[in-house]
């Protein structure tokens, strides 16, 4: 009898491992699926269905299968047991049956309603992830990818736009959704479907904040394959990666807003908690993303680890995944801190870090990005029948896309307008429609609704906001195309030839210097000779040297902290306006004793200058290259980049 035991025990954990292969088996096939689908449209130029539709396709179609193939495993698989002695719930159980002790490991609490959705099919109960999955695994990579590859030049130009979009059109969009949603609530619970106490204004607030998260992927890969406007794609591009950790920090912060009496009445003490709290989180977020990627640079500036490709690219990755997990476990968000981090890697740790650890980063994070995306979406069709607990309000499902639509009209054309009364370079009535119909929900808003299913409302909100996803990237997505021949929108552009002629023609029109500089942004003049004179010989080995910019009283920790290439480099007077007026760093040192020459590798073969130096150079960042008496373990030199 005892050996009967241990074998159905054996046979269980057998039969537990082998779904598990199964289950990764099943993402493997979706994802090869999808990259024959990619290879595919790419090969035949098909731009109605994106990838990441294709993705969600297959997904649909395994969970379809899923659903209705698998069997349902034993009775006693999801049974619940009374255990009236215990008195909160332990981590770990260990339980004694007909004294075989087995230990079983706490998941997750469950609602007394959820129960029959546990019970069932063991298949798709297995294809269920924990939410935790996507937050510190496959979302990192990708908002890191974003931060990364981020084209500060084309960023910074328009920075003032991209923030008001990100910081007041996502609160802007928050307000809306959840006032038009609340009404609906409203009338459901007029005609019967909702109970009174079952949604509150506050639930309305927090699935406007997580639907506030725009996800654009699918426009922007048709965007950059015809290269359409750089401004339009930049605005794009932008807001979405800076919308995403807004949503974020949004969401957590309504979600601790708990009035004392009242929950759909304003309490003015529980609000400016939720807004302080939205401010330290933001921040606090930002200078851990900030400060590891300040110590990257610093240990690849003062150590030889060029020498060794491998280990640099080690370093590199395990130091940026560290800022994620620091700001996790401080209780801060470690999205914000991952794009960050990733914004400040590139502006100064990229440009000491050996060719080839250069070529492995990007290469990296793009391949991370690429199988992060794809696995997501696949998912999310999955997930329409794998979940157990899906609640369908066609009022509900109705009133969210109105919502969703209104409060994306109501956040780009009023900001717009008022952007444009500031802009010397206006953003034109076609470019507001195209950013107005690339409103697509994607990965952040799926990830923040499932991260909390426990509740009927949030269920609700899950199932909507999962449909809206389908929707919007479906719909949307496939008349990328299609909209841009309608509102005659440029393509085929060269993005760095575009911005020269762009800042040529600014430069043509302000033939006052004067009234140039009185014009410039003067908190970004402030940032940029602050940055050039300070952080960038500090951080990387390009110059000035910080002899020649800080106190004489200095010199001794200015030359311990300049790297020797440094003293080729020297300051213009005129180059902070340089910087601002055409929004390119490039060409913005007079070296002292060296005249550029296009650089050479190893073998002495010259390097080609011009449109593949500026992309691949410095992640589309620009510069000239100067042939400068480098140290022993020095990289290539890319300057400001």
């Amino acid at each position: 009898m005892e050996k009967l035991k241990k074998y159905v025990s054996v046979k269980d954990e057998d039969h537990f491992y082998h779904q598990g292969a199964v289950e990764l088996l099943i993402f493997n096939f979706l994802l090869i699926l999808t990259i024959l689908t990619i290879w595919l449209f790419k090969n035949h130029r098909f731009r109605f269905l994106h990838e990441t539709g294709g993705a969600m396709l297959y997904g649909l179609l395994m969970g379809l299968i899923i659903q209705y193939v698998t069997k349902s495993p034993d009775v006693e698989s999801g049974t619940v047991y009374e255990c009236e002695k215990l008195k909160s719930g332990p981590s770990t159980l260990l339980i004694n049956i007909t004294n075989q002790v087995y230990e079983y490991q706490y998941k997750r609490e469950i609602s007394h309603h959820n129960v029959n959705g546990h019970q069932g099919n063991g298949m798709l109960q297995k294809m269920t992830f924990d939410p935790s999955i996507f937050f510190n695994i496959l979302l990192p990579p990708i908002i890191f990818h974003a931060g990364y590859s981020l084209k500060k030049r084309h960023f910074f130009r328009n920075l003032g736009s991209i923030l008001t979009y990100a910081f007041l059109g996502t609160a802007i969009s928050c307000i809306v959704i959840g006032l038009i949603m609340y009404g609906f609530v409203k009338a459901m619970v007029h005609i019967g479907q909702l109970k009174q106490w079952e949604f509150h204004f506050t639930d309305c607030l927090f699935f406007g904040s997580l639907m506030s998260a725009t996800d654009p992927v699918t426009v922007l890969a048709i965007f950059h394959e015809l290269n359409v406007d750089t401004d339009l794609y930049t605005l794009l591009f932008g807001e979405s990666v800076l919308n995403d950790a807004v949503a974020i920090v949004l969401t957590h912060s309504i979600s601790i807003y708990s009035p004392k009496e009242n929950p759909n009445a304003f309490d003015a003490a529980a609000f400016f908690q939720s807004v302080g709290n939205f401010l330290g989180i933001f921040a606090g977020s930002f200078a851990m993303g900030s400060s590891y990627a300040v110590v990257t640079a610093l240990l690849t500036k003062f150590t030889k680890l060029c020498e060794f490709p491998m280990l640099e690219t080690g370093l590199f990755f395990l130091l940026s995944w560290s800022a994620f997990l620091s700001a996790e476990a401080a209780g801060l968000t470690g999205i914000v801190a991952v794009l960050f981090c990733g914004v400040t890697q590139a502006h100064y740790t990229y440009n000491n870090l050996s060719p080839d650890s250069k070529m492995r980063t990007k290469q990296l994070f793009e391949f991370m990005n690429f199988l992060a995306e794809n696995v997501i979406f696949c998912y999310m069709g999955l997930a329409l029948f794998t979940f157990q607990n899906h609640i369908f309000n066609p009022l509900f499902i109705f009133g969210a896309l109105v919502a969703v639509f209104v409060a994306r009209a109501s956040n780009i054309y009023p900001l717009s307008f008022l952007l444009n009364l500031g802009r010397k370079q206006k953003i034109p009535r076609n470019f507001q429609h195209m950013m107005m119909f690339s409103g697509l929900r994607g990965a952040i808003a799926f990830a923040l609704a499932i991260r909390d299913t426990d509740s009927q409302p949030k269920q609700m909100m899950f199932t909507t906001a999962l449909l809206i996803v389908f929707f919007t990237v479906w719909v949307f997505g496939g008349g990328t195309t299609p909209m841009l021949t309608w509102l005659q929108i440029r393509v085929g552009i060269d993005p760095d030839e575009d911005l020269k002629a762009k800042a040529a023609s600014q430069s043509a029109s302000n033939l006052d210097k004067n009234t140039t500089k009185a014009e410039s942004a003067w908190l970004f003049r402030i940032w940029y000779g602050f940055d050039h004179k300070y952080l960038k010989p500090l951080l990387t080995h390009t110059g000035p040297p910080l002899t020649s910019t800080l106190p004489e009283w200095c010199s001794p920790v200015a030359r311990l902290l300049t790297s020797p290439s440094a003293y080729g480099d020297q300051l213009k007077d005129g180059d902070t306006d340089y910087i601002i007026n055409n929004d390119e760093l490039t060409e913005n040192y007079e070296p002292s004793a060296h005249i550029p020459v296009p650089a050479q590798d190893n073998t002495g073969s010259i390097q080609a200058t011009g449109r593949e130096d500026i992309q691949e150079g410095d992640l589309g960042l620009g510069g000239y290259k100067l042939q400068l008496q480098h140290t022993a373990c020095q990289p290539q030199k890319n300057l400001l980049a």
